[in-house]
């Protein structure tokens, strides 16, 4: 791939605030199973592999399995996820193929059912945060490290 600008030194306020944002949503209280499932699945669904390479390691790294990580884009057809980390991965999903009618009222009260409405909020976060730097990664070509 050839290179292409560096967002970072050319868009560097804008580029800060994203990772202002990501800072946040880290240190927000959500649960690191939960944001790492997010990260990767949003990441296998945009297609960037920087992404995904990085947010896999950072899983293995937490302890997740190497089996629930190879299994995550197939997660409706396996029983490896709790009912909670279902509804996140279906709530990742919805709001990422946000063309395809967005977060839909029974993926929402799934979550309200399980979550109180700062923890949604926060998984929404994750969620917009993981596609900004998905976009930002494929836009720019970043190489794997």
């Amino acid at each position: 791939m050839k290179k292409r600008i560096d967002l970072a030194s050319v868009a560097s306020s804008a580029y800060k605030r994203i990772i202002a944002l990501d800072s946040a949503v880290q240190n927000s209280g959500l649960n690191k199973t939960h944001l790492e499932l997010i990260k990767i699945r949003a990441s296998q669904i945009n297609g960037c592999a920087y992404c995904l390479n990085l947010h896999t390691r950072d899983a293995i790294d937490q302890g997740e399995s190497a089996q629930r990580i190879f299994l995550l884009n197939a997660w409706p057809e396996t029983d490896l996820y709790s009912e909670e980390e279902r509804t996140i991965l279906a709530m990742t999903e919805e709001i990422t193929l946000i063309s395809n009618k967005g977060l839909s009222d029974k993926t929402y009260e799934n979550a309200a059912r399980l979550f109180d409405e700062e923890y949604i909020g926060l998984i929404i976060m994750a969620i917009i945060t993981i596609n900004a730097w998905n976009r930002v990664a494929i836009s720019t070509n970043k190489p794997l490290d």
